[in-house]
């Protein structure tokens, strides 16, 4: 009793607080106007700050006309190669690419045979953890969240390195290639304490087979059996090489190039890149596709009527339903506006596989109507025209669904494959810009006296 009321003490203490805040600690928007201040890093159209150079990847997602932005079809590309030429170069020989991504990035050029032979028998020796790291650190502290049990373990692998703050190319590349091999089995390994700690199931660890690719490891790492089909494990392999790497700009990246600018070791600068990527406005927006989809199927009678799929779309615009956040999660993109390559891509990949699994045919036609009728939502209740398009997280999470991977390992996965890219952007930072990054922010605050306690 109490406890109980010293709870409620505490809880009303905590509000007042929080209105304190809220009294003292207002900036009306029109000041970022007045002092020329770019929110989010971002120009008046739209488009990103220049913050660096890079040669590691790039998007093309508009054109500029006298000034204008004019809409344009997307295209990523890996060290200039097409995302596409390279996902079907691969597909093709009939051979896993992400590997092959792996070396594109870090390295510059493509591999030959006997190089992607090399780095995948690197990555399979690095595949395994410290001893007693698996213990210590993630059965003894499980997390119901994957991606924060991510981030501490990258942390906590500081501890076991004998060389952890040399940022020399030579250590640098070694523990690049270490954490790219082991992340893949900390995420199923902290996925397993997660459903015996939280979910009351029973988990499972399987021994590594050090002749698999990381997309067939997943795999068998996640099903009790160890069964999967060679076409499930390069659909899961297709998914990692579209997520390998997004350019600099992008929230996580940029949050590991910040770090890394600071001579910080790779751990630090590694977790911040997952602490990024987490949010529902950046990787874990996939896991919110899924989230918001399921509820609009609960909530609409007919999916294919385009009226029902309508008027539910503008309720969640207008915050009613769902997450109360106005936003339809899976569309729109800062760079991108005709098409995001990487949804092309899965699109087509998810439309193939629908009608092979009962009940995703009409899911996926739904997916469709969504991504149809979004634009037009936006229009309706903002008054915005803007161009916009399904992003990579909109079809994602049907795919992942279709391979049958839980749902809180869609946006882990996602960090499991943009390591590539995050270590590529850590060693050119560091190897090429060499100056700690301090952006300006202007102060609003005035001088004022200091005043006795006794006299306020």
């Amino acid at each position: 009793m109490v406890q109980n009321e010293n709870s409620k003490i505490i809880s009303d203490d905590l509000q007042e607080l929080c209105d304190e805040f809220r009294d003292n600690n207002q900036i009306p928007m029109e000041k970022f106007d007045l002092y020329g201040v770019k929110r989010g890093l971002r120009n008046p159209d739209g488009t990103g700050v220049l913050a660096g150079l890079t040669q590691i990847s790039n998007v093309h997602g508009y054109l500029i006309d006298d000034s204008v932005r004019v809409p344009d079809k997307g295209i990523l590309t890996y060290r200039g190669i097409d995302i596409a030429d390279i996902v079907e170069g691969c597909r093709k020989a009939d051979r896993f690419g992400y590997e092959e991504v792996v070396w594109l990035l870090l390295f510059g050029e493509l591999p030959t045979a006997p190089q992607l032979e090399k780095l995948r028998k690197v990555l399979s020796y690095y595949r395994e953890l410290p001893e007693n790291f698996t213990e210590d650190m993630i059965f003894k502290a499980p997390s119901r969240n994957i991606m924060n049990k991510m981030a501490r373990s990258v942390l906590a692998l500081y501890s076991y390195d004998d060389n952890p703050d040399d940022i020399s190319l030579e250590n640098n590349m070694r523990q690049s290639l270490q954490l790219i091999a082991r992340l893949p089995i900390i995420m199923t390994c902290a996925y397993q304490v997660k459903r015996r700690k939280f979910d009351k199931k029973s988990m499972f660890f399987h021994p590594v087979d050090p002749s698999q690719s990381i997309a067939e490891s997943v795999l068998d790492a996640i099903r009790p059996d160890r069964k999967f089909t060679h076409d499930e494990a390069h659909l899961l392999d297709l998914c990692m090489m579209l997520h390998a790497e997004h350019s600099g700009g992008n929230n996580s990246t940029f949050s590991v190039r910040v770090l890394s600018s600071t001579g910080t070791d790779i751990y630090s600068a590694i977790a911040a890149g997952i602490g990024s990527l987490k949010g529902p406005k950046h990787g874990g927006a996939n896991h919110r596709v899924m989230m918001m989809m399921n509820d609009l199927m609960q909530h609409v009678d007919d999916w294919g009527s385009e009226k029902q799929v309508h008027d539910y779309l503008v309720k969640i615009v207008n915050k009613e339903v769902g997450d109360h956040s106005g936003l339809i999660y899976g569309m729109g993109h800062a760079v991108y506006t005709l098409s995001d390559p990487r949804a092309v891509i899965l699109k087509r990949e998810a439309e193939k596989l629908a009608p092979r699994h009962k009940g995703m045919k009409e899911k996926f036609e739904l997916f469709e109507l969504v991504e149809k009728l979004a634009p037009k939502v936006f229009e309706e209740v903002h008054g915005d025209s803007k161009v916009i398009s399904a992003n990579v997280d909109f079809y994602s999470g049907l795919v992942y669904e279709m391979l049958n991977i839980p749902s809180e390992l869609y946006t882990p996965l996602f960090a499991v494959s943009r390591m590539a890219g995050w270590c590529a952007h850590r060693i050119e930072e560091i190897e090429t810009a060499k100056r700690i990054m301090r952006p300006a922010y202007r102060s609003l605050s005035k001088p004022r006296p200091y005043i006795p306690l006794e006299e306020r």
